[in-house]
């Protein structure tokens, strides 16, 4: 089902000719109106003059996330506060937070795009859509809700928590569609059990719209299995707007909207241009903010972006699944680690449920890995015996993935934290 057919099947060249138009006209305004991009690129030696095509955009500088905290809380905005009608603020953990703002036109751009993006996984006028995602300063509520209006859906704004009252009001209001967190939905899931509600017997659930937190293909399958529902994949961080780009029904990446933003792959650590399909480092420009523009930021999360048209028939660009962050990786004796790769690693165990903890601690110069993972209630055992063997099958597959010595601990089924909104499961306490 396609929102805007004409702009989704766009031909590549057209738009690529439109994406070059609209970021010379991006950087030749802001060169000229906005007196941070201006130093920045004078600082870098270069000029509007000198992006003649679309392959000279590597030629502009990063943008980065501290830079936004260094300027906070308007000092890099490109309007006049009469003009922002929004603000959103990142969940940031260290120094200043991130604040967003928003024009009309920029709100317009944000629902457009996700409107597209229900569309392209079947989301109509015929469903109700529940959006069990935060609302307020954490952009997922809101987002998920004018998108939805906009393909003609009911929207339920439920938010977070009151996970029984969720379930019920799903049942009793005929939801076909949830957007929440992957970990919110599996605390759904077995809430469910726990008050006997089976999503294939007593709802009308058919798909769930998951992001906002790293979640793994063996995740999906979990989820899948567990409720019968479709799961896709959805994309996007405050500082592109909101939660923006999804998955289509092919399920082979997501597909970016190419006429509202521009994506690149680099390699980390040289700053250089990936060809399509490569993994690397996210750097995003987006094409028609106002108030808050980004010209190649560098959104620190490692996928691959491929240029090639999906089966669908959109010719948009698509980035694969995210693989972790450039900035989220925990260094232990050495190896580079990321919380998706031990995921992935727990998915293969069988016996694993869906919630485990990470804990990085450090006993004089040598640092400690310990995953808590709990146990599927059918494979938790009294016998001594049999959790040893289990525990030391389950390290055996993270040394396997990670090349690193783990220690695990069992956990009975209901022993970890439940997240209502973004799962927190990494504690490294080498810094305490």
């Amino acid at each position: 089902m396609f929102w805007n057919h004409d702009i989704e099947c766009m031909p590549k060249e057209e738009l690529k000719r439109l994406q070059y138009s609209s970021i010379k006209n991006l950087v030749t305004k802001l060169y000229s109106s906005n007196a941070f991009y201006r130093h920045k690129m004078d600082s870098f030696d270069v000029e509007p003059d000198d992006i003649r095509s679309l392959s000279d955009v590597s030629k502009l500088p990063f943008m980065t996330k501290q830079e936004f905290r260094d300027n906070y809380p308007t000092k890099m905005f490109s309007v006049p506060n009469t003009d922002v009608v929004r603000y959103h603020v990142s969940s940031g953990t260290t120094g200043k937070p991130t604040l967003v703002g928003y024009t009309r036109n920029d709100l317009d751009y944000w629902t457009e795009a996700l409107a597209r993006s229900l569309s392209s996984i079947g989301v109509g006028e015929d469903d109700t859509l529940q959006v069990s995602y935060g609302y307020g300063l954490f952009t997922g509520g809101l987002g998920l809700h004018y998108g939805a209006e906009r393909v003609g859906a009911t929207v339920l704004p439920a938010s977070t928590g009151s996970t029984e009252r969720q379930l019920e009001l799903m049942q009793d209001l005929d939801v076909t569609v949830i957007a929440c967190t992957p970990s919110y939905f599996i605390h759904m899931i077995d809430v469910a059990k726990d008050i006997g509600i089976d999503f294939l017997r007593d709802t009308k659930l058919r798909k769930a719209v998951l992001g906002a937190e790293p979640w793994s293909e063996g995740m999906r399958k979990r989820i899948e299995e567990y409720s019968g529902v479709r799961a896709y994949d959805i994309y996007g961080t405050s500082e592109l707007a909101g939660p923006m780009f999804t998955e289509c029904e092919e399920r082979n990446g997501i597909h970016i909207c190419g006429d509202i933003a521009y994506m690149e792959a680099i390699d980390p650590q040289s700053g250089e241009v990936l060809e399509p399909g490569e993994k690397g480092e996210l750097v995003v420009t987006m094409l028609k903010k106002e108030a808050f523009p980004l010209v190649r930021y560098r959104i620190r999360d490692l996928s691959a972006v491929c240029d090639d048209v999906c089966p669908c028939g959109r010719s948009s660009p698509r980035i694969s699944r995210i693989s972790g962050r450039s900035d989220d990786m925990l260094i232990v004796r050495g190896i580079n680690v990321f919380p998706s790769q031990i995921e992935y690693a727990l998915m293969q165990v069988p016996q694993v449920g869906n919630q485990y903890m990470i804990q990085v601690t450090r006993e004089g110069a040598l640092d400690n890995m310990v995953v808590q993972v709990e146990i599927k209630p059918e494979s938790f055992s009294d016998k001594v015996e049999d959790m040893i063997l289990l525990r030391s099958h389950i390290e055996s597959e993270l040394k396997k993935y990670l090349n690193l010595g783990v220690h695990v601990e069992l956990k009975a089924p209901g022993e970890l934290p439940r997240f209502d909104g973004k799962a927190s499961r990494v504690k490294d306490k080498r810094s305490l």
